[in-house]
């Protein structure tokens, strides 16, 4: 029997009639979800590698190389789904120059960034805010704090229809619930976060994120939400305990693919095909994550060594080292910051680093010359430019 997973309402959107699609409310039912088969493989490989990945994170001596790292690529992959063209050198170059980022894409970047860090923190701790609509909206005013969230209500649930695909109302791909239908269905998608439920957490997971696209609650940055509110429910089963799984590599890689299981979910009534499509990139990009991890690691063990070997190396040229992970761009002027340091000390413990041929110079014309930790970016940048 073919599952109906909404009904729809007709209204007037800029004098034109459309159908706004209202879902039905999680878990879906009539019939219920079918978990056998390939479904119960595929949620048992991807359960299996999300606990691959929390055990690599403890497992590594300084797990917040990493966190830092991939937090910044899961930001640049969500971006980058919706059109932003933004790449990882060009989030880490502006990072390393500490100064407001000009570009509005980087700007964005940016904005996600600080929203996932905020989130995290906040349904990791005993006193934060708790996962729901409020903590969303607080994300969604950080994620649009730049010059374009302005006239995109940043941080509030939309008072106005939007759409989806087309060129005006009329001839759009899909139209969300119009909005003063939005507070009964925001409310029954957090029910559906804290109700107790039979469903596997990852099941869950991949349900409240095709609801949220679903009902679109805000004017812009929608797609990018709701891919962080994976990350928060992650956090929130105690899936993941660090934001190590990039997992819009993944629907960046599959992007049409990822568009279409939705839409089928609406027009088909196919959750199952959108599970198994979300199953099989949590899997994916786990193992990707593990695998980038190690070679990560190896890479600064090997460069460690490298250094220690040298008779010019320096205790300031060893704790910058140290802090290349988490910078692995750097300009003198932050390696005076980062080492508490003067310029002449700062600039002598980067050319350590070159003579070891650990960095290499960004761009020798600029007065406050960066470097970069390349090998290191090589692994980390992949998937990741335009």
């Amino acid at each position: 029997m073919k599952r109906v997973t909404g009904t729809f309402e007709r209204s007037t959107v800029a004098g034109e009639s459309v159908e706004a699609f209202i879902p039905h409310p999680l878990p879906p039912k009539d019939p219920p979800l079918d978990l056998g088969g390939e479904l119960s493989s595929l949620l048992g490989l991807a359960n299996e590698s999300l606990r691959l990945l929390e055990l690599a994170g403890d497992l590594i001596p300084s797990v917040e190389w990493f966190v830092y790292a991939f937090v910044r690529k899961e930001a640049v992959l969500s971006a980058q789904i919706e059109g932003t063209q933004a790449t990882l050198m060009d989030l880490l170059e502006i990072e390393a120059s500490g100064e407001a980022p000009a570009d509005a894409d980087v700007e964005e970047v940016c904005g996600y960034v600080d929203a996932l860090n905020f989130t995290w923190d906040e349904v990791g701790r005993a006193d934060g805010l708790p996962l729901s609509m409020r903590l969303l909206s607080q994300a969604h005013a950080r994620l649009l704090s730049g010059a374009r969230g302005a006239q995109k209500q940043s941080g509030e649930v939309r008072r106005s229809q939007n759409w989806i695909g087309g060129t005006r109302p009329g001839n759009a791909a899909f139209v969300p619930p119009p909005p003063h239908r939005l507070g009964a269905l925001l409310s029954e998608f957090e029910r559906a976060i804290h109700d107790e439920s039979e469903l596997p957490p990852l099941i869950r997971v991949g349900l409240l994120h095709a609801q949220l696209e679903t009902l679109h609650p805000y004017l812009d940055g929608n797609g990018r939400i709701g891919r962080l509110l994976i990350m928060l429910l992650l956090r929130h089963w105690d899936l993941l305990t660090r934001p190590l799984l990039y997992l819009s590599l993944f629907l960046k890689r599959q992007r049409q693919e990822y568009y279409r299981r939705l839409r089928a979910i609406r027009d088909e009534g196919d959750w199952e095909g959108w599970l198994s499509f979300f199953l099989e990139g949590v899997a994916e990009v786990a193992d990707e994550a593990v695998a980038t991890a190690r070679r990560l690691h190896v890479i600064i063990g090997e460069n460690r060594n490298r250094l220690l070997a040298r008779d010019d190396a320096t205790v300031l040229s060893l704790r910058l080292f140290e802090l290349l992970p988490d910078h692995p761009i750097l300009t003198v002027n932050r390696a005076m910051e980062l080492l508490d340091c003067s310029r002449p000390a700062a600039a002598k413990a980067m050319r350590v680093l070159e003579a070891a041929e650990i960095v290499h110079a960004l761009d020798e014309r600029k007065k406050n010359r960066a470097v970069l930790f390349e090998d290191y970016l090589a692994h980390l940048r992949q998937g990741t430019d335009i």
